[in-house]
């Protein structure tokens, strides 16, 4: 195992790299965000992966969804998730929800760790809720056109920092999307194996009109 980790051992050593063998997360969703996360978490050495999704692929997924291709259309995401994930990595055990949030949550199942990766405000508002429930952390995230969200909510609460509505997604294009989950699964990884992480911020990030990438900060009210 240890070979197969080797430029990760590098990083923080064995100890930690066995810790993150006892670790269990859940994704919710398994599009855009959420295939990214699959790839780059189910690699790291992350020992138990539940990935929720109840959706089919659709072509017009496939150019910003890096775990599906052409022939793809019609499948369950999450199960096409969880196959990628073990067939790369034979460490971690991936588990497919066919499901939505609410249904697996009815499960109770524990994990360390919730990673947002859904496309809508309501759903959030409730993994929000599920996991002041269940004393949880979670990781929110979320793209649109050029700009996208980050947070590590421990403390503070999605549902008091943001107004819950309903919301057509606009267009977006396929690296932001890649570059928001590469965040969140940093954050994820440094938890995970013990790293220190700055909770209760609020990272949201865009181009300007210039070209320029722009990050800016917020901290978010606690409920302490």
């Amino acid at each position: 195992m240890m070979h197969y980790f080797h430029r990760q051992v590098q990083l923080w050593g064995e100890s930690t790299q066995e810790k993150l063998q006892t670790k269990k997360i859940a994704i919710i969703g398994a599009g855009g965000l959420g295939s990214s996360l699959a790839f780059a978490l189910g690699a790291s050495g992350i020992g138990e992966i539940h990935i929720i999704d109840f959706d089919e692929v659709s072509l017009h997924n496939i150019h910003r969804q890096v775990a599906f291709k052409m022939g793809d259309e019609g499948k369950n995401k999450a199960q096409i998730n969880a196959q990628t994930i073990e067939q790369r990595c034979p460490f971690a055990k991936a588990i497919a929800h066919d499901c939505n949030f609410e249904q697996w949550s009815e499960k109770n199942i524990h994990v360390d760790l919730i990673i947002d990766a859904t496309d809508n405000l309501p759903t959030r508002g409730d993994i929000n809720t599920y996991a002041k429930k269940v004393n949880t952390p979670w990781i929110y995230g979320s793209v649109e056109a050029f700009h996208g969200q980050v947070c590590f909510i421990d403390k503070s609460s999605f549902n008091d920092a943001f107004k819950i509505v309903q919301k057509s997604p606009a267009g977006i294009a396929a690296p932001i999307v890649m570059h928001i989950a590469s965040l969140q699964a940093n954050l994820a990884l440094r938890y995970l194996a013990g790293l220190s992480v700055k909770k209760d911020f609020l990272y949201y990030l865009f181009f300007n009109e210039e070209g320029e990438l722009i990050t800016q900060k917020f901290g978010l009210p606690t409920e302490d």
